[in-house]
């Protein structure tokens, strides 16, 4: 089964490997959780931005948990913050693939750069910008890093700006860059490659458990989102 329907969107049911090689085509790069699934239910631009995506890989323990339950499981969770460092080792010779980071606080994409240039001996991260708060409706501001993307060089795009905003962002930009093969939409990696934010131990998130280590991690930022929010998805399942 190469896709799995759950809550109405279609999951791509891929190994990392296979789904590595698939990038070496370029495509647009999704990666739905919990959160994603809940705000797809109520936001149709969403859902449209979401269907128009190449792939649609599954970044939460609690879905896979899920397409189990339903009796179609998904092979394999992909989780932005693991495929993209897996991506640029990958590709770490192919002197075709120039990534450029969208995303994070002020300073903390130009942190992330430093670090996986380092980690991959060569400057594979030809660029970076961390764009101010609400640019998304700025359409000067729009443009200029549509440009700063352009003049870069890079063939390849990380979005780090939170869903819906960075997807859709994604899908009304894209056309205007040109030299841009592959669009990834990552969240907070950005952040984690930094250092800034930390990641889960690797066994919390295999049990499933990165939302609870994320919620005791930033209570006030998302407590609402993990404990009122995303609540509905159980039923839904169901």
């Amino acid at each position: 089964m190469n896709k799995v329907n759950i809550l109405s969107v279609l999951i791509d049911n891929f190994s990392m490997p296979e789904l590595l090689e698939k990038l070496r085509f370029g495509g647009v790069v999704f990666t739905p959780n919990v959160d994603h699934l809940i705000k797809l239910q109520k936001d149709r631009d969403f859902h449209r931005v979401y269907n128009a995506a190449d792939y649609r890989v599954c970044d939460s323990q609690l879905i896979i948990y899920a397409s189990k339950f339903l009796g179609q499981p998904i092979r394999e969770k992909i989780s932005g913050s693991d495929l993209f460092p897996a991506f640029y080792q990958h590709y770490k010779d192919d002197q075709n693939v120039k990534i450029f980071l969208l995303g994070g606080p002020r300073g903390v994409a130009e942190v992330a750069r430093q670090n996986i240039n380092n980690k991959v001996d060569r400057e594979i991260v030809v660029d970076c910008y961390s764009p101010p708060f609400g640019f998304e409706t700025d359409e000067a501001e729009c443009k200029k890093i549509v440009d700063l993307i352009e003049r870069s060089g890079a063939t390849v795009l990380a979005v780090g700006l939170g869903a819906p905003k960075q997807e859709k962002w994604i899908y009304s930009h894209r056309n205007k860059l040109a030299n841009i093969q592959l669009f990834f939409a990552l969240g907070a990696t950005i952040e984690f490659e930094a250092g800034y934010r930390p990641r889960a131990p690797k066994w919390i998130s295999e049990a499933g458990l990165e939302w609870l280590y994320r919620l005791l991690s930033e209570p006030r930022r998302l407590w609402k989102r993990y404990l009122v929010d995303d609540l509905p998805f159980f039923l839904l399942i169901l």
